[in-house]
């Protein structure tokens, strides 16, 4: 009888999705003017109206969502005297995790006098998701930034709930050299658990970060308490020859937590309103 030999094959490896963009603009004849722009992988930038003031960039994520094992990488500088805002073209979401986590990286950096406003659609975390940000600010003398995360545990409208999973955000903001802001945020596993106390959400699925650096962030302590009620909370320092404003914002969904954040971001972003995409 012949012998029949068997070849053990392994299971191939998933593709993972990996990118890097980078955006640079100038100030120059009295306007914000784009002066680079690299794209990579499936990480890009799209600039609806180049002529407007302050800039306006658009982040997509051409792989349609994050899983384990993904990487993304934003990185935009805004030079001296120049304006930019920074939105993306739909939420980002955050898929089970078969193994590793998927990770974004995320770099800012203001010139003197320059302004940032930061204001990426929500994260959707799924259930079983594993994801990790990190968020790094450099700002120079003068310099302004409001930046904003928004996080939705599950999609309730879907019948969805993330339940069990991972999820971490790290935040470090330096002006001038001098390190202002600095918190890390971990969740999990069990999502649920964590979300059900009364000192982290209640039992709200719905979060989202607001911070704003700038000399007039006390000056807006009130009506930015008036607009979050209670929901939330916010705070204002004097920090460095500046301010800083912090806001926190949770709710039943992300439906009745944007509500409250689009008059929130509008009184706070100033001449730069509130970009188109959030309101399709």
């Amino acid at each position: 009888m012949d012998t029949i030999e068997y070849t053990r094959f392994s299971a191939p490896r998933a593709q993972r999705a990996a990118g890097l963009a980078q955006l640079g603009c100038a100030s120059a004849g009295g306007r914000t003017r784009l002066r680079r722009l690299y794209q990579d992988g499936s990480a890009k930038i799209r600039l609806p109206a180049v002529s407007v003031e302050p800039l306006e960039a658009v982040l997509i994520n051409t792989a349609g969502g994050l899983t384990g094992g993904d990487r993304l990488e934003w990185d935009v500088d805004v030079g001296a005297d120049a304006s930019a805002t920074i939105t993306t073209q739909a939420c980002e979401k955050v898929y089970r995790a078969a193994s590793d986590q998927a990770e974004v990286r995320v770099k800012l950096t203001v010139g003197e006098n320059g302004r940032i406003v930061w204001l990426p659609q929500e994260t959707i975390v799924f259930n079983r998701a594993a994801f990790a940000r990190t968020l790094d600010v450099e700002l120079a003398a003068g310099a302004e930034a409001l930046v904003l995360e928004a996080t939705v545990f599950g999609r309730l409208a879907m019948g969805e709930r993330a339940t069990l999973g991972t999820f971490r955000d790290r935040w470090r903001v330096r002006q001038n050299g001098f390190l202002i802001h600095a918190e890390d945020f971990r969740i999990g596993p069990d999502i649920a658990a964590s979300m059900s106390r009364p000192a982290v959400a209640g039992g709200a699925i719905a979060m989202a970060t607001l911070l704003m650096v700038s000399a007039r962030a006390e000056d807006l302590l009130d009506p930015v308490r008036e607009i979050i009620g209670d929901r939330g909370g916010a705070s204002a320092w004097s920090v460095k020859r500046s301010g800083k404003l912090l806001a926190r914002l949770y709710a039943e969904d992300g439906y009745q937590l944007r509500q409250r954040l689009v008059p929130l971001v509008g009184l706070l972003s100033g001449r730069a309103g509130l970009p188109k995409l959030w309101s399709m």
